[in-house]
């Protein structure tokens, strides 16, 4: 019998979608049952994430909707911006970044002692230090589909100046190597063929530990050496990190998706100056060249924030002829969003029009690239992972999933349907929005 239900709400990046199924199958090994309706829960747990201003905001309106919604549900703020908070958080229970293990254990003890407790609770902060310590879940299994987020790593020491993520999740702390291969052997046996490689700065691997990025790619080849691993995908790469011995390296290895997801942030050498990035766009083209050198067919993408502190039209125009210039093929476009606690809060702000404009601009040119990459995969044969089937109202069937360079593919059904999570091979016919329609081959 199900000791109680509990609903999860996630904010933010992979790394936090990760630790919430992993939060997730604790619960369900303590006894509970997880329901997609916060009204049935008996406990809601939130996610939080406080990498801009609009996310804290975000973080805070879901916990008092939770509460005021479902106010005998036990509300529990887990996460970044929990971990950031100062003073009183609208929840029950407050968790930081370091103490999701102990996400059941508190829960349990808070329903012990209910009615010897107040509703809201505080938390606080604690110190910044030099190293921290990599929590280690184990083997996470998504409930969603055929791929499976990998994380290898925790924390940031870059300290750019719109980032609290350093002081929210601290310093790097990298997961042991063979903690990694064990849990890669385990999602194999579970029938999972694509693996997302994934941290808050994968490419700092190992740096707590003095080692290079030579450990990273150690870990690529390990993963790649397990039997049933089809694909690896990697998550956010740091420019400056990239060596062309590792670039290569990564060339050698077979199920190594040619999609990658090169930071940018902007395309302005004096923006990027003042953001404290570590790279300037004359370095992130070599790296692309690189990358492009080993992977030919390679689908390009990254994050740009628009409306940085101080940011001019000309140096917006300089960020959107760079975008043309070096062939990203799909841009994350993100207006900058005050964080209070980073140094580009104190920086002169661009006005809030200009901003909108500039982002609406610049999401229009990322929609021109990513189709026209798009339209170059016609004629081609492409793999595809299976991920899920969708009815037509003229009933027709359709089996969908993405191409290893990450573009989504439709392919329809006649006859038997192949499993999913099992790689099929497609010719891409025509373009659909920025996605494929494809024949089975």
């Amino acid at each position: 019998m199900s000791k109680g239900k509990v609903y999860f709400y996630t904010l933010g990046c992979r790394v936090n979608q990760y630790e919430t199924d992993a939060a997730r199958e604790l619960f369900i090994s303590a006894g509970y049952e997880i329901v997609s309706d916060h009204q049935d829960a008996d406990i809601c747990i939130v996610n939080t994430c406080t990498v801009t201003g609009e996310a804290d905001r975000k973080s805070r309106q879901h916990l008092r909707g939770l509460a005021r919604l479902n106010p005998d549900a036990v509300i529990v703020a887990m996460g970044c911006a929990s971990e950031m908070a100062d003073g009183t958080v609208d929840a029950d229970i407050v968790l930081g970044t370091r103490d999701k293990k102990e996400l059941v254990n508190r829960v349990e003890a808070f329903l012990a002692q209910r009615n010897a407790l107040t509703h809201k609770s505080s938390h606080s902060r604690p110190e910044l230090t030099k190293t921290d310590v990599y929590h280690d879940f184990g083997t996470v299994v998504s409930p969603e589909g055929s791929r499976a987020f990998l994380k290898i790593q925790d924390g940031c020491n870059h300290f750019c100046t719109y980032c609290i993520i350093p002081f929210a999740r601290g310093r790097v702390a990298s997961r042991p190597r063979e903690s990694i291969k064990e849990e890669v052997e385990q999602l194999a046996a579970a029938g999972f063929r694509e693996v997302i490689v994934s941290g808050i700065e994968v490419c700092s691997y190992g740096a707590d530990r003095g080692e290079g990025i030579e450990a990273f790619l150690g870990v690529l080849n390990d993963a790649a050496d397990v039997p049933g691993i089809e694909r690896i995908r990697l998550g956010s790469l740091e420019p400056s990190s990239l060596t062309e011995d590792f670039i290569e390296g990564i060339g050698r290895i077979r199920q190594m998706c040619p999609h990658f997801h090169l930071s940018l942030q902007s395309g302005s050498d004096t923006v990027l100056k003042r953001m404290n990035r570590k790279y300037d766009t004359a370095l992130y083209m070599e790296k692309t060249e690189l990358l492009r050198k080993q992977f030919p067919t390679m689908k390009l993408t990254t994050d740009i924030i628009c409306g940085f502190p101080g940011e001019t039209q000309e140096e917006f125009d300089e960020t959107y002829e760079f975008v043309r210039k070096c062939g990203i093929d799909k841009v994350h476009v993100f207006p900058y969003s005050v964080r209070q606690g980073t140094r580009a809060a104190s920086m002169k702000q661009v006005d809030g029009v200009a901003k909108k404009e500039r982002t609406e601009r610049l999401r229009k040119l990322s929609d021109e690239q990513e189709a026209l990459y798009a339209r170059k995969q016609l004629g081609k044969t492409h793999e595809v992972l299976v991920e899920q089937y969708l009815d037509y109202g003229d009933g027709s069937r359709y089996g969908t999933g993405y191409t290893r360079e990450y573009v989504k593919a439709f392919f329809k059904v006649e006859g038997d349907e192949p499993e999913v999570g099992s790689i099929v091979e497609v010719e891409a016919l025509e373009p659909y929005s920025l996605c494929l329609i494809c024949k089975l081959i």
